[in-house]
């Protein structure tokens, strides 16, 4: 993709899934990556080394790397996660907001505590990110990218998983008032929003083959998708070649938002 050679990028959740995917991608298109992960290091380093060697492959020698840990709920790791990358690199030019879990509850039932994490981790976390990026281009007059990975649950509503649908409807509307408030400092902030995916966060229907064909019948595809289809889409959203975009949501979802249940006439 054009203009991502060079650059550095911050991936948060970047220890697995789609954000492991993402950072390996824009590794391989001779971006250097912070890559962040909340609780174990070799996970971490784990998605170094195969982004390093993805990137070798690719002919991107001079890509380095960087892998950092942060609870991205928490703002003083925040603020020494995006001051680590942009010390090691010099700067920062695109920020992926990834990070993000899921608790399960009726929704007259969900504890304050779990309600409040999942929150914290899912919206404030981005907006403290993509505030403190921000923060760092306005003072070197430099333009950037963010790009917030947000779910087809920014636009459908998540029967017991209220925070979730709560943080991701939240998600498209941070990704629309910061391009709007940016786009003439020539910041762009763009979203994605994958349907059903294999990640580790979806181990519950994943690994069940009965669940999967439930949530694959909902899919006008017919089929779940991977995370090595999500990251392309990324890849090109950070790079000059989609310049004119911002303030939008891409899906990512096989058709799912097209509300499969309508494919058979079934009212007047």
């Amino acid at each position: 993709m054009k203009g991502l050679a060079g650059k550095t990028a911050l991936v948060t959740g970047a220890s697995s899934g789609i954000g492991q995917a993402i950072a390996i991608r824009l590794a391989q298109e001779g971006c250097n990556i912070g890559i962040n992960y909340r609780r174990k290091l070799e996970e971490g380093q784990y998605t170094e080394k195969i982004a390093l060697e993805k990137a070798r492959e690719a002919g991107k020698d001079s890509v380095q790397t960087l892998v950092v840990q942060a609870d991205v709920s928490q703002e003083e790791d925040v603020l020494r996660m995006v001051n680590s990358v942009i010390e090691r690199f010099g700067g920062l030019d695109i920020l992926i907001n990834n990070a993000g879990i899921q608790t399960e509850f009726p929704s007259h039932e969900v504890p304050t505590d779990k309600f409040d994490q999942v929150i914290n981790v899912n919206l404030r976390g981005p907006y403290l990110c993509a505030r403190e990026t921000i923060k760092h281009w306005l003072a070197n007059e430099r333009s950037g990218v963010i790009i917030n990975v947000s779910s087809v649950h920014e636009i459908i509503p998540r029967p017991m998983y209220i925070s979730y649908s709560i943080s991701k409807g939240g998600m498209g509307n941070l990704t629309k008032t910061l391009a709007l408030e940016y786009a003439n400092r020539g910041i762009r902030v763009n979203a994605i929003a994958p349907g059903a995916t294999i990640t580790p966060i979806n181990e519950a229907w994943t690994e069940d083959l009965e669940k999967k064909a439930i949530v694959e019948s909902h899919i006008p595809m017919g089929r779940v998708g991977t995370s090595d289809e999500v990251a392309p889409a990324v890849a090109f959203l950070a790079s000059d070649e989609a310049a004119y975009i911002t303030g939008q949501t891409l899906f990512i979802d096989g058709g799912l938002t097209l509300y499969a249940d309508f494919r058979e006439a079934w009212s007047a």
